[in-house]
């Protein structure tokens, strides 16, 4: 289940796109493709005192030949760059999409491939207990398809039998209850999370969730009308599988289907679910019930083993008010319905080869145009890291992160902070008042580099060599209880939100943490023997883009100790919302796909991480015109026939490179807040009057964005 609290800001898309409400099922983000070795480059300098990689020596830094010469860079930055490498990369059949990203993400899957391919190996003999056994048992119990096919769904046929034997309305509280305890719950979202008013201390949210389509849209839209079909046409298959005529199956998942279009038509759109009002309601037990009188949160609680002291969040009223008028009021064999639907799909990936293919006939093929299914070891590994990711983090980091890249990393992060604060103490449209306060916040930024300080236990998680239903069932409970247990404890600002093997890095509001998994530290982003400029365009303008989440749309309504809290003049804020509003209008005007002119990236959607790309690309330049002061010898040195400003961007512009299938990116438009790769190579050096020095850009230059319209927040 995905936490329900005010989602971690992250650079990129993730490998599961949670987001979108089918990362049970989501096969998209996935790598299924060999890294190819980097071409060389003529330039292999000496690395300078403020860079530093887990990278050898040998590491290329920037091939040339990549580059479109014939391309104006003035004009089409990410032609220039980056078009003439996609047209040579094609998108693999078993992605979605392919470029900078993909490739570093395919080399962590492939080291993790090596760490659970010896646990397995080794997991007989492993030391009884110990997070090597288990996570070798895991992978092997995954990858054995003889025994799940031998299985079929028996796995779910205890779930199954339990919702039969559902009666009436009184009896859906129960099973709710206990399919929650289990790490299993449907229908709405629950789990730990700092208090938006008291940022110290975890409470419990309740949030809205249960849909199988991406977005609420998808349910009432006439232009989805298509994915709806084919998404019901997907449960009927599954109905059939668990052993349903075909008539009879139809006519299940019309019913699902007609529950399901309920919640969806009283979930908060997605644009309005970014604002933290509509992601906490602190209520009393008391309150809780008034809201839903035929659903008692005082059992709820107590069936989970919670306290609840003053009360949780119920975050979205509008939705838990149509969940309990379904509680009282739907007719039980379309909550029946629903229930099954849910129970099956959520299991496809776990059982049977013919549920497997029918999971990735919808979600991969139908709703994302994938043409493959990824290869079985990637979807075990996906299993291992989604039971125990943590754990195999512990391992990955022993091997592939060795401490000193930790050390190079912190240097970076010093820098850029340093960078932020002096532009946050130098702007020319924010009162003193206001800077006070967001210095305030600046020198409560705690960074975390690469991995926990602190691994947690997985004593008491019991897996087995050959039972992998079971072992995803005690691993969702288990990592469920974990999470609950924190309701009432104080908040640890040091746990992580994403395994050190994860190619990522995000920023938590609540806590107000810039995090960076060790995967990310390495090139394109994080060279050892890269220049400077190469450094700071790619890990440097990473860390840039975290730290201005703390300061983005939804960043900026937080303190420094993680309380949403108003830290804003009106007249500061009025001038903030201003020049927000110009980004949101410089992004609602790019159109991704040509066959479809009339779809174009939301600029409200995507307005934090576009911040967050313009305030961390304009930070990072800072830090390297200092860095280049204390190495005058770098400043005017041209490598490959590129200035150190050039190349800045030039990587920028690289770590943005990719192509992405039509039907995905139809997806992401909906529920992404990122925007599509190539409009966040161009986007933030537009509004960079540095860049169009770099290149010797001129007014009306399409990369040249008119006065008027130039974007400068932070």
């Amino acid at each position: 289940m995905n936490k329900p609290f005010l989602k971690p800001l992250a650079l990129a898309v993730g490998l599961a796109l949670a987001a979108t409400g089918c990362s049970q099922n989501d096969h998209s983000q996935d790598q299924a493709k060999p890294a190819k070795p980097a071409a060389a480059s003529s330039a292999k300098q000496a690395a300078p005192a403020s860079s530093g990689s887990v990278a050898d020596a040998n590491t290329p830094v920037f091939d040339i030949s990549e580059l479109d010469t014939q391309a104006d860079p003035c004009n089409n930055f990410n032609a220039f760059v980056n078009e003439k490498w996609v047209k040579a990369n094609p998108i693999p059949a078993d992605q979605t999409s392919w470029g900078s990203f993909n490739e570093l993400r395919e080399k962590s899957l492939n080291d993790q491939h090596s760490l659970v391919e010896a646990a397995a190996k080794n997991a007989a003999s492993a030391k009884p207990g110990s997070i090597e056994q288990k996570i070798g048992y895991l992978y092997n119990s995954a990858m054995n398809m003889d025994a799940r096919n031998k299985a079929g769904f028996d796995p779910i046929k205890p779930d199954l039998a339990s919702i039969d034997a559902i009666k009436s309305h009184k009896d859906l509280q129960p099973w709710l209850d206990k399919a929650f305890a289990k790490g299993d719950g449907r229908v709405f979202g629950f789990g730990s999370g700092a208090d938006f008013k008291n940022a110290k201390m975890q409470i419990g949210y309740a949030e809205q969730s249960g849909l199988g389509l991406p977005t609420p849209a998808y349910y009432t839209d006439a232009k989805y009308k298509d994915v709806r079909d084919a998404y019901t046409a997907y449960m009927a298959k599954l109905f059939q599988l668990t052993g349903d005529k075909p008539d009879q199956a139809k006519k299940q998942a019309d019913l699902a289907m007609k529950f399901e279009t309920e919640l969806a038509k009283h979930s908060v759109p997605r644009v309005e679910l970014r604002d933290p009002k509509n992601q906490y309601h602190f209520v009393s037990l008391a309150e809780a019930n008034k809201i839903t009188p035929h659903f008692d949160w005082k059992q709820f609680f107590t069936s989970q083993g919670v306290t609840v002291d003053k009360g949780f969040s119920l975050s979205q009223p509008k939705f838990f008010k149509e969940f309990d008028h379904l509680v009282a009021k739907a007719p039980m064999d379309e909550w029946k319905a629903y229930l099954k639907a849910h129970t099956i799909s959520g299991a496809a990936n776990a059982l049977s080869e013919p549920f497997v293919d029918a999971s990735f006939d919808f979600y991969g093929k139908t709703l994302s145009g994938q043409p493959q299914n990824k290869p079985q070891w990637k979807r075990s590994l996906g299993a291992v890291n989604g039971a125990m990711g943590q754990a195999l983090g512990q391992l990955y980091v022993a091997k592939y992160f060795p401490p000193e890249a930790k050390e190079r990393a912190d240097q970076l992060v010093h820098n850029v902070l340093a960078a932020l604060k002096n532009r946050i103490q130098n702007l020319d449209w924010m009162s003193d008042t206001t800077k006070q306060k967001a210095l305030e916040k600046w020198s409560k930024f705690l960074p975390k580099i690469g991995y926990p300080d602190h691994w947690r236990s997985w004593d008491g998680l019991k897996i087995t060599q050959d039972d992998y239903y079971a072992n995803l069932e005690r691993a969702g409970k288990f990592n469920y209880d974990y999470d609950i247990a924190k309701i009432g404890k104080p908040t640890d600002r040091h746990e992580w939100g994403m395994t050190p093997q994860t190619v990522n890095a995000y920023y938590n509001p609540t806590d107000n943490t810039i995090n960076f998994p060790a995967a990310i530290l390495q090139p394109p982003f994080f060279y050892a023997h890269g220049d400077d400029a190469i450094n700071y365009g790619g890990i440097g303008a990473v860390i840039g883009h975290e730290s201005s989440h703390g300061f983005d749309d939804q960043g900026s309504q937080f303190d420094g100790n993680g309380n949403q809290e108003n830290w804003w003049t009106k007249a500061d804020r009025k001038q903030f919302d201003a020049r927000t509003k110009k980004l949101v209008d410089q992004f609602d005007a790019y159109k991704p796909l040509k066959d479809h002119p009339d779809l174009h990236v939301n600029g409200k959607l995507t307005l934090g991480e576009n911040i967050a790309d313009l305030g961390g690309l304009n930070i990072a330049y800072d830090a390297l015109q200092t860095a280049l002061k204390n190495h005058p010898e770098e400043a005017n040195k041209k490598i490959d026939g590129y200035t150190e400003d050039q190349r800045f961007f030039m990587n920028w512009a690289r770590v943005w490179r990719g192509e992405i299938r039509e039907k995905r990116q139809m997806v992401l438009l909906n529920a992404d807040p990122h925007s599509p790769m190539k409009f966040r190579a161009i986007g933030a050096p537009s509004n960079m009057p540095a860049f169009a020095q770099a290149f010797q850009c001129k007014p009306g230059d399409k990369m040249v964005r008119p006065a008027d319209k130039r974007v400068k927040i932070w």
